[in-house]
């Protein structure tokens, strides 16, 4: 009974041995990950050419030299527009897959769906309806 119990004991062990050991590959994994970025990027430090010249430090945007000051103040219909995409970007993402298995779904997924796409449409109308999509 005591050499069944000793054994048991030493099976548990080893167990846990070989648990700690599952997670030092995964530590080696992360090690060596950080340790490759760090020689990319320190390569690249010692081998990149570094010449600053007072061109180089200037802002370039689409061809245009800067004028005036960097800050200029945006229109919210810009963010608007924006957040509107989104919104029926992620429709799209939820309505292609959920299209090609139509079939298999039954009617409590259309029904589903169709609460989804109602939301949805009164959003819009409701962005309709106070003229945020009107861009004039």
């Amino acid at each position: 009974m005591i050499l069944l119990g000793s054994a048991l004991l030493a099976e548990a062990f080893t167990g846990v041995e070989t648990y700690y050991e599952s997670y030092g590959v995964v530590l080696a994994v992360l090690v060596a990950g950080v340790g490759l970025v760090a020689v990319a990027f320190g390569a690249a430090r010692l081998i990149a050419p570094h010449r600053p010249v007072g061109d180089k430090l200037l802002t370039y945007e689409c061809g245009i030299d800067p004028v005036g000051e960097g800050w200029s103040q945006s229109q919210v219909r810009y963010y608007i527009f924006g957040f509107l995409f989104v919104i029926f970007d992620v429709e799209a993402v939820f309505l292609f897959p959920w299209a090609g298995i139509f079939e298999g779904l039954g009617w409590q997924a259309v029904i589903e769906m169709a609460i989804f796409i109602g939301i949805l449409a009164v959003g819009l109308l409701y962005a309709w309806r106070k003229e945020v999509l009107r861009w004039a």
